[in-house]
């Protein structure tokens, strides 16, 4: 049972939630880039929600299923089709024996996911970080073509799809120029009132110079009241550092472990898909909220996934 790269796409990759735990030790989490979308449609599926996927990006792999299954599509709308025929996002699909899965074009968004009923038969070292292209810890760093995935659970028939939809209120809202917004960070501090205001009233543009472990934007210089010397800190996903000439880099999830740079914000949880889904030339803006509030926006997302959970643990339709 298994699912085939019938054409290789641009980075495609499989991914988990992130491999915690072992930083202490230099390595980082990683995992899938859009944790929220990962998220969702394993939950749609029945999966545990850290099951890993396939992390596409247009122009995106040709998939050819040879057994029949069931799966979810979730992130960013690459129009999907199956035998020709389009399909959706966030909902279950079920894929015949030798379907072909292609992607059009990029309609939203820049990264999309894949899961299947039940996941994929992987190396433990797939499980949970996902594909670590710095260290040579991981067999297969990239899915080509011809690699096969193997799958868990064969559905044989239609009737295997749930009926269910995600709610769009939990569904994140991408867009080429999101605001997303920010805690100050350990070093906020050095920032003055007009690096302050430049922070949060500013636009960036998110660089070439991006990728999966940071995106560098351009904007308006930032510089601090005085410069210093910072011993190296611990850093995460979402963390916004000050470089020398002024400009901003986020730490996405290939982030290093540790930084010098200065700590000025950190995005918070429930705005880094919005992050995730940005490209080369994509434009954000931060907005600057305090510690409780970030609090609240957490607790209220995970409330929400926690009912998600439950529905779909008992078969029920989620409007």
């Amino acid at each position: 049972m298994a699912l085939l790269i019938q054409k290789e796409g641009i980075l495609t990759t499989v991914q988990g939630l992130g491999r915690y735990g072992m930083q202490r030790f230099g390595i980082n989490p990683g995992g899938a880039m859009d944790s929220t979308a990962t998220r969702l449609i394993n939950l749609l599926l029945g999966n545990e929600e850290w099951e890993p996927v396939i992390e596409m990006h247009f122009p995106a792999s040709e998939i050819v299923f040879e057994e029949a299954c069931v799966i979810a599509l979730g992130g960013a709308d690459l129009d999907a089709s199956l035998n020709g025929e389009s399909i959706e996002n966030w909902r279950p699909i079920f894929a015949s024996r030798s379907s072909v899965l292609k992607f059009k074009q990029k309609v939203r968004g820049n990264r999309c996911y894949l899961s299947a009923k039940g996941g994929f038969n992987l190396d433990r070292l797939y499980d949970h970080g996902g594909t670590e292209f710095r260290k040579k810890i991981l067999k297969s760093p990239q899915l080509k073509k011809h690699s096969r995935l193997d799958l868990k659970i064969r559905s044989t028939s239609v009737d295997a799809v749930p009926e269910r939809r995600i709610s769009t209120s939990l569904l994140p809202v991408y867009s080429q120029f999101p605001t997303v917004r920010i805690v100050a960070g350990g070093e906020f501090n050095l920032l003055d009132n007009a690096g302050k205001r430049i922070l949060s009233d500013e636009t960036f543009t998110v660089t070439n110079d991006s990728n999966r472990m940071g995106y560098r934007l351009r904007g308006h210089a930032i510089h601090p009241t005085k410069k210093t010397e910072m011993v190296s800190s611990a850093v995460s996903f979402g963390t916004i550092q000050l470089l020398p000439d002024g400009q901003l880099i986020v730490l996405m999830a290939d982030h290093q472990t540790s930084g010098g740079y200065p700590r000025i914000a950190n995005v918070i949880s429930s705005d880094l898909p919005l992050l995730a889904q940005l490209a080369a030339n994509d434009k954000v803006a931060f907005k600057l909220i305090d510690i409780e509030e970030a609090e609240r926006i957490s607790i209220r997302f995970e409330h929400d996934i926690q009912r998600l959970r439950i529905g779909c643990s008992f078969g029920r339709y989620w409007p």
